[in-house]
């Protein structure tokens, strides 16, 4: 017997033990006046209406909104499959919250269970039943759906609790009493149709039941464009039709394309994403700069383009972003989207991961910044320079391609000739940075010591992913094209980075321009040759996902089996999907100090405190981010390595194979 069959089971045991009835069969009014059939359908007809009045500008906004010129159906089999999971099986609302997640999902289940019986209902009242309580199937399905009603009355119950009583701090400090007021509805669809089983058919409370029952359902209908439960009917969709692929950035379209400057530049698909919205707060509760004190909140930014929209339309020429956040505006949409909000993210992706109906939030929080910095909106000294430095010297540090050179040189690298099996990509980290140099160095020294022949280009710029993160298409657009023009020379046919930041932005960003090299992350190199490199034991070493190489790329295991191989694996509390990010995506490596908490000294604590006695990193960037944080949150802090350093430490000291492995 399953726990709702119990629990069914025992309300009806504590309704006879009341003195009340209990019948195994729904009990419904046995006859309706021409009046009550004439008040049902002017009823009906007066909550559809009403429902369809506050919806008509909502569905206006979004079909006037911008087209998506990149939107494409397929495939077609990824849509119907993230529909099946996330929509209706609730996988994503239970994995990421399985209590309040389970509760959501009895609620939404326990809906399609009550579409037959709400059509029949509402049948019942025109004369027009088609499923009687004491038939076979009548009585089944009536029962089926009572165990799916006593389920729903406990999960709203709590849900209504959760929100009102126990109010975690990631849904916000208003409270909606019109939500307030759409749980009590449920709750009273829910009783009113679990009372029937206990009345007699023919008497006044069996006919007052139904009319309540009634009358909650045509309340609840028109209240639902304008509250949060709006997501009843668009996250289905939504789901559905979001953008293929993980923070995937659309090109721009034509000259006149500079991003979402205003109302105009909104797309279909961000209106449909904004009006989505349930407010759950998961984007909050995940974000790296809302829970150290920034002022950005990505719940927010959807909030305030769904604002945008009520207010100005989408068509509108008023910009979308307010110089900064101010506490009580004139314009309700500036009071959510700032300057300074939209160039706090990281981009790390864990709000879209989070998202249960759909919202890619990346995109949107990008497409503000190529609005802002493809138009000269946006002013700031460090982006100047990052943008400078990629222009003038193709590197995000801003140093001479010489010391590039150098490095190569004083490392016996060989130059990429079209006769190696890898193209091994420096990047700007590993061509320039110090730790960087290092990294590259012992993945190299891994290589020769499999035998693997490689080779670095002579000459090579930036992959562009700092100015596409930040909006600015010209540099990408040059840098992109630069790259690609580089590879076809070199004839490069299979690419290896040490960097998740170049390998996605190659492989996915880059195509708006033309067709990359295969690329592939060290880790899953390493992982390939796992027997053949030295099996090391006793340490105990945290591995840190890099946003990048998770969350963007799903690749987990193998990072971790490199690591397993040098020592004891030990997971940080958040791990794997919901690793906390480092504070370097989306350009912010380049920007300068950061507002509140540094995002970095909240990761480094966290991985100190698992007594770990190294930190696995397997992006440079995390591990710039970790080298002084660690220090700084630690007065004996565990060692920090990349787990190309972590290989290769066992290496044979003296082994010294020609730079370029076998040829």
């Amino acid at each position: 017997m399953t726990a709702g069959t119990r629990g069914f089971a025992g309300t009806f045991l504590f309704f006879q033990q009341q003195g009340l009835h209990l019948s195994a069969t729904l009990a419904e009014p046995e006859h309706f006046s021409m009046l009550e059939s004439a008040l049902l359908v002017v009823c009906v007809l007066a909550s559809a209406g009403l429902f369809f009045w506050r919806f008509g500008p909502i569905l206006r906004n979004i079909l006037r909104s911008k087209k998506d010129a990149d939107f494409s159906l397929s495939p077609i089999g990824r849509r119907v499959w993230d529909f099946f999971w996330e929509v209706l099986c609730q996988g994503k609302v239970i994995r990421q919250r399985p209590l309040p997640g389970l509760a959501h999902a009895f609620v939404f289940w326990g809906f399609l269970a009550f579409a037959l019986v709400s059509l029949n209902h509402m049948a019942n009242g025109l004369g027009l039943g088609f499923l009687p309580p004491t038939s076979l199937v009548g009585r089944f399905y009536f029962i089926f759906a009572a165990v799916w009603a006593l389920l729903v009355a406990v999960s709203i119950a709590g849900l209504f609790v959760r929100r009102f009583f126990v109010r975690p701090v990631w849904l916000g400090t208003k409270v909606s009493y019109e939500s307030g007021f759409i749980a009590f509805l449920i709750f009273v669809l829910m009783v009113t149709y679990l009372g029937a089983f206990f009345v007699d058919d023919g008497g006044s409370t069996v006919k007052a039941l139904w009319w309540l029952h009634t009358l909650a359902l045509l309340i609840f209908l028109p209240l639902i464009p304008h509250t949060k439960h709006l997501h009843l009917v668009l996250s289905p969709i939504t789901v559905f039709f979001k953008r293929d692929g993980f923070a995937k950035i659309p090109p721009l379209t034509g000259d006149e394309d500079f991003g979402l400057v205003a109302g105009k530049d909104v797309t279909q698909l961000i209106s449909l994403q904004t009006y989505s919205c349930v407010e759950c707060g998961r984007c909050t509760e995940h974000c790296p700069a809302a829970t150290t004190g920034k002022v950005l909140n990505p719940k927010e930014i959807v909030l305030g383009m769904r604002s945008y929209l009520n207010e100005f339309g989408p068509a509108s020429e008023v910009a979308l972003l307010a110089e900064s956040r101010t506490p009580a505006p004139t314009d309700p949409h500036q009071r959510l989207l700032s300057m300074e909000a939209a160039f706090e993210c990281t981009t790390c992706g864990s709000c879209e991961y989070q998202c249960p109906v759909g919202i890619q939030h990346v995109p949107i929080i990008v497409g503000l910044r190529r609005g802002a910095t493809n138009t000269g909106a946006w002013e700031d000294d460090y982006g100047t320079k990052l943008f400078l430095a990629l222009e003038k010297n193709g590197n995000a540090l801003g140093l001479s391609a010489m010391e590039r050179d150098k490095f190569i040189q004083k490392q016996q690298f060989p130059i990429f000739d079209g006769t190696q099996e890898y193209c091994l990509w420096l990047g700007c980290m590993g061509g320039y940075d110090p730790k960087g140099r290092e990294i590259i160095a012992d993945f190299a020294r891994v290589m020769q010591h499999l035998g693997t022949s490689f080779g670095v280009l002579k000459k090579e710029k930036c992959t562009g992913d700092p100015a596409r993160r930040l909006g600015n298409d010209l540099v990408f657009q040059t840098l992109a094209e630069n790259g690609l023009k580089a590879f076809e020379t070199a004839k490069v046919q299979k690419i290896v980075a040490i960097c998740p930041h170049c390998v996605r932005t190659i492989a996915n960003d880059w195509r708006e321009f033309g067709v990359a090299p295969e690329i592939e992350h060290h880790s899953e190199f390493m992982a390939r040759h796992k027997d053949r490199l030295p099996k090391q034991s006793g340490e105990s070493i945290v591995y840190h996902d890099p946003c990048y190489l998770g969350r963007y790329q799903d690749i987990y295991a193998e990072p971790r089996e490199v690591v397993e191989q040098a020592g004891t694996l030990v997971e940080a509390p958040r791990s794997h999907e919901r690793s906390f990010c480092c504070g370097a995506g989306g350009g912010l490596a380049f920007l300068g100090e950061e507002q509140g908490e540094r995002v970095s000294h909240v990761r480094a604590k966290e991985l100190a405190g698992t007594g770990a006695k190294v930190v696995g990193t397997a992006c440079p960037f995390c591990n710039t981010m970790f080298r002084d944080a660690l220090t700084a949150v630690s007065d004996a802090p565990p060692q920090l390595l990349d787990i190309a350093q972590l290989t290769a430490r066992a290496l044979p000291a003296m082994e010294q194979k020609e730079a370029g492995g076998v040829q």
